[in-house]
């Protein structure tokens, strides 16, 4: 394995804080791997055997119901911190994680983490953030599912993804991970024939542009308008 270079996660929320000699110490409990597209880094229900800092790529967090259908949790950008089941006193994964493109990871082994809390108390306090953070965000869906129509949870959505993970480009700004409109419907609580027809809606009108995977806003401005304001076609479409 690959010494990780420190330097080059210094920066990043879990490690706030910390300087060089305890970084090297946390990092040698640490080991890399690679995830091509589509691969399962853990699932639902499995044993919490390690927690996760994503280095490069993005991963899919998703939840299956007892009737076996798909919600989209959330998208682990780099950077990020996933897999944090004992941090929250959970003995096994409460979602699914998929890399949606090809990706790396650094990966503790769960028994490390008692150890490595006790001795840097500041590594709870980070991670105790980026839990809070969460939170915060799911509280904010829930509110949306429960009082928005469909269209402004879709343009919600979007919106959320390109601030996240968005990539300007002479044409607008592009989430940049593949996403397919069943995810885009999982996250949002509607069907696929819905996200499809909004979208394709869109499209007409020059607000967004889909296809293979990849969507770009056009005019994102316009799509703050319609999350905002819920203006579009089929107000009554409430799915």
């Amino acid at each position: 394995m690959a010494k990780v270079d420190a330097s080059l996660v210094a920066h990043l929320p879990l490690f706030a804080g910390f300087g060089p000699e305890d970084l090297e110490e946390i990092l040698r409990e640490a080991r890399s791997a690679r995830y091509p597209k589509n691969s399962t880094i853990f699932a639902q229900g499995e044993d919490a055997h390690s927690f996760f800092l994503l280095l490069h790529g993005h991963v899919r967090a998703s939840k299956t119901t007892p009737a076996g259908e798909q919600i989209v949790v959330r998208y682990v950008s780099p950077g990020e911190t996933f897999g944090l089941a004992m941090a929250i006193g959970l003995q096994h994964y409460p979602a699914n994680a998929t890399a949606v493109d090809d990706s790396v990871v650094l990966a503790w082994p769960t028994p490390a983490w008692p150890r490595l809390v006790a001795k840097f108390p500041a590594l709870a306090t980070n991670t105790l953030q980026t839990v809070g953070s969460r939170l915060q965000e799911t509280h904010t869906r829930v509110i949306e599912m429960s009082t928005q129509q469909v269209e402004q949870r879709i343009a919600h959505a979007l919106l959320r993804l390109a601030k996240q993970s968005g990539r300007k480009l002479d044409r607008g700004v592009q989430i940049d991970f593949p996403i397919s409109r069943q995810d885009i419907a999982q996250m949002t609580g509607t069907t696929l024939h819905t996200v499809s027809r909004i979208l394709s809606g869109w499209e007409q009108r020059g607000l967004v542009e889909s296809g293979r995977q990849r969507i770009i806003l056009r005019e994102p401005h316009k799509i703050v308008l319609l999350a905002e304001q819920g203006i579009d076609e089929g107000r009554s479409s409430g799915d």
